[in-house]
């Protein structure tokens, strides 16, 4: 009878604090028939507080809590040898004030970053150039083409980050979320790195 198991490991799962993970919640599992019961029930890691937020687990911590179940099976890994378990931690909310005055600091910077912009290139003169050559008349403040222009910028804002409030445009991913997205995955790999270098201090002190 084939024994063979095939298990993918999830890259990052959450779960509550005090949760038990479970094979079931950190791998695809394939089995034989007489293994598919008792495979996704087997305990993997309990969350204790020592874990604070983030736990790593790797194969052979796998194989070994399975070997303790179905010692004849044969494991066979596809994909990552290692998994992160967040742990979600209630985060308390931010007070009405103190987001308030977030809010206003990101303004007033995205503002301040705009008017240095437009002051460095001359945005002004330039505004003022063309209005004369479309008009033929001199105007130190050509509303007539920096209204709509300050609305374009808006709306274009608007459009690049593919967003208003919690609606989108379409499934592509925003350029802030693709930034998001990288930003986890070299946090992810550094928890990887960093764990299994802890383990190893760990284990040559013993």
């Amino acid at each position: 009878m084939d024994e063979t198991v095939y298990l993918r490991l999830r890259h990052r799962i959450r779960v509550n604090p005090g949760s038990s993970v479970l094979l079931s919640h950190i791998a695809q599992i394939i089995a034989p028939g007489h293994l598919e019961e008792i495979l996704p029930r087997i305990p993997i890691h309990q969350i204790t507080e020592e874990d604070r937020d983030t736990v790593v687990v790797d194969m052979m911590q796998i194989i070994s809590c399975i070997r303790h179940y179905a010692p004849s099976a044969a494991i066979s890994q596809i994909g990552p040898s290692e998994a992160i378990i967040e742990v979600a931690i209630k985060k308390r909310n931010l007070p009405v004030l103190f987001f308030i005055l977030i809010w206003i600091l990101l303004f007033l910077g995205s503002a301040l970053a705009i008017i240095n912009f437009h002051e460095d290139v001359g945005m002004q003169a330039a505004q003022e150039k063309i209005y004369y050559l479309i008009t033929g008349i001199h105007d130190d403040t050509p509303l007539v083409f920096q209204i709509p222009y300050s609305l374009g910028l808006g709306a274009g804002m608007v459009i690049f980050f593919n967003h208003v409030f919690k609606k989108r445009f379409n499934e592509e991913p925003s350029p802030l979320e693709v930034e998001i997205f990288n930003y986890q995955q070299d946090i992810d790999q550094y928890i990887l790195l960093n764990e299994n270098k802890e383990s190893i201090k760990h284990f040559d002190h013993r």
